[in-house]
């Protein structure tokens, strides 16, 4: 198998098998919720770990997927599948003209992440006041379950449907990886300068990362919708899922095709399991994200993936000199 897809293939099966082993909606509940940050995550690890721009405004794609398939299903009864490609498109076109106008600007770092942030707000605020998306009150989906309407009456079988989207997630963030393009996204990273100076179009690059992040966070943004029914600006483009976005990459490992989804199960295993233990004190979940994402930073700032291969070099290390002072 080729390098980057047998641990991947390993954590799907794992989580595949999930559903047929655990009855408990809570669980299930949890795995699916986690499988959508998962993929939000994953949008941004590409553009703002693997290629270096950070960004702090993902909920603008992440709420154009959902609201693109939300109206469409509402006011134009389309299919729930198209809808949710419809979605995507958008969340790729956004993600499109927001690189072109802040990239062409030679926007880079700090400005370059408020800029993003700053059209996410944009667009929440639009959303809010437009009677087109029902304003404050947001978008509610009718309940009919149904497979052309991507509802199911086994929360197992939406733990699925979200596993294959992530799965696909990765299949695409490993290839990236694998490929001249990923190169290029690192190279770009790196030292921008440099990259062009080899011949790298820094512009297209950028552009082609941007997009395909757009177009995963929007499908996170659908699957969203679909589980729960309903959106609004609040949801859709609250900063809250900006946050989620960067957090799980940065405390799963940065730029590494498995940090997001450690990231997502860490972070939100380590926020459940505190209130099981606090009795669900108000923001407890935020309390514990803060403190590790602190000791992520000051201890580990490779994310645990990082730690786990650091530690395996040092224990290969000390096994390699203790090899030679026996000999």
């Amino acid at each position: 198998m080729r390098r980057g897809y047998l641990p991947i293939a390993l954590i799907l099966v794992v989580l595949a098998a999930l559903p047929l082993v655990v009855t408990s909606n809570v669980i299930l509940n949890f795995v699916v919720f986690v499988l959508i940050i998962t993929l939000v995550a994953q949008g941004w690890n590409l553009l703002g770990g693997t290629g270096g721009q950070s960004s702090f405004g993902h909920a603008a794609f992440f709420g154009t997927g959902a609201y693109a398939s939300a109206i469409l299903q509402t006011r134009y009864g389309v299919n729930a599948w198209a809808a949710m490609a419809a979605g995507v498109i958008a969340g790729a076109v956004v993600g499109r003209v927001i690189g072109y106008l802040a990239f062409r600007a030679g926007l880079r770092g700090s400005y370059f992440a408020l800029v993003t942030l700053a059209f996410a707000e944009v667009l929440r605020i639009l959303a809010n006041a437009s009677g087109f998306t029902n304003g404050a009150a947001g978008l509610l989906l009718k309940l009919d379950v149904g497979f052309w309407n991507m509802q199911f009456s086994s929360r197992g079988a939406f733990l699925w449907l979200a596993l294959a989207f992530v799965a696909a997630g990765l299949v695409i963030c490993q290839m990236i990886a694998n490929s001249r393009f990923g190169a290029q996204l690192v190279a770009v990273r790196e030292n921008e300068e440099a990259a062009r100076a080899l011949g790298v179009d820094v512009l297209a690059v950028k552009l082609r990362a941007i997009t395909v992040s757009g177009a995963l966070t929007a499908a996170a943004g659908c699957l969203y919708l679909q589980y729960f029914l309903y959106i609004d600006a609040n949801i859709a483009y609250g900063l809250w899922i900006s946050v989620e976005a960067l957090l799980a990459p940065m405390v799963g490992g940065r730029g590494l095709v498995l940090g997001p989804i450690i990231g997502a199960f860490t972070l939100h295993g380590l926020g459940e399991a505190t209130k099981m233990f606090t009795g669900r004190v108000p923001g407890i979940d935020l309390a514990v994200y803060g403190a590790v994402l602190v000791l992520v930073i000051a201890f580990a700032p490779g994310g645990v993936l990082g730690l786990l291969h650091k530690l395996r070099r040092g224990g290969r290390a000390k096994g390699t000199g203790t090899g030679g002072e026996g000999a």
